[in-house]
């Protein structure tokens, strides 16, 4: 396995290609190309807000100017986790041409999907700083210090699990409609477009096991950050989700490093 991470690290520039050649065809032959990039954030913050601020039958609580800014907090990150679990559920089997030649290292599809979408994450960070200034939202700007260790966090994360689920999808093709589903439930779990201390009816310690969910940890973290106004306060349940990450990025690693050469059979 150590010896597969050091050729992968070989493979960097090969990374920034695909990375680079994943991101162009995405935007090829659109009028507005990479502007997407920004107006996809944007149009995601709408139309959320319209649905919680704008609409009678769910405005409820949840009408209060700064909302979409507490709301994009977790939306944001939560995009690019769900679209680059998704679409490396598909990525090994869409890239089997390149799996067959021998000297190709597999692993660099999922990678390359992940770091593809870091970087639309990153395009949209912009739209939600100006929310923030828009809606006048007091941030902590020491805080932001935690972001980068908040994005290295999740990073690792959808990496591990993106790993795991790209090799497991070619073996259990059902694997990538159970995603969709599963996606869907754990987007709900996720206190993004809820505060976990409102939510009625639900027990202390329900909320206890919500909590073993990693992306509420997550979704936490960017709102303590970018929405609370206040000292961040959650650096050690951030520490021990990093931890946790790391562990599936290993697991991640190894189930794929032993599986790798049954994909030229199956893709």
């Amino acid at each position: 396995m150590l010896a597969s991470l050091r050729r992968l690290f070989g493979y960097r520039a090969l990374i920034r290609s695909l990375v680079a050649r994943d991101l162009k065809a995405r935007y090829r032959g659109s009028v507005l190309g990479f502007l997407w990039s920004f107006i996809n954030p944007l149009l995601l913050l709408l139309v959320y807000s319209f649905v919680f601020l704008v609409m009678p039958a769910t405005r409820g609580s949840y009408a209060e100017r700064a909302y979409s800014v507490f709301m994009f907090c977790g939306l944001l990150p939560w995009a690019w986790f769900s679209s680059s679990l998704l679409e490396t559920s598909t990525v090994l089997v869409g890239g089997g041409n390149l799996i067959r030649k021998v000297l190709f290292p597999a692993e660099v599809l999922p990678l390359v999907t992940v770091i593809a979408g870091l970087v639309n994450f990153c395009f949209g960070l912009p739209i939600l700083f100006a929310f923030i200034v828009y809606f006048g939202v007091p941030v902590v700007w020491s805080d932001l210090l935690w972001l980068p260790l908040i994005v290295l966090v999740q990073l690792m994360l959808t990496m591990g699990l993106a790993l795991l689920l790209s090799v497991l999808t070619v073996h259990f093709r059902d694997l990538r409609d159970l995603l969709a589903n599963l996606l869907t439930l754990w987007f709900f779990a996720t206190p993004i477009l809820y505060r976990l201390e409102d939510v009625a009816g639900l027990s202390l310690r329900a909320r206890d096991v919500m909590l073993f969910n990693p992306f509420a940890h997550l979704a936490r973290a960017y709102q303590g950050v970018l929405y609370e106004g206040g000292p961040y306060t959650g650096g050690w349940h951030l520490l021990m989700v990093g931890l946790g990450s790391f562990g599936v990025l290993v697991l991640g690693y190894a189930v794929f490093d032993r599986l790798r050469d049954t994909l030229a059979e199956v893709v």
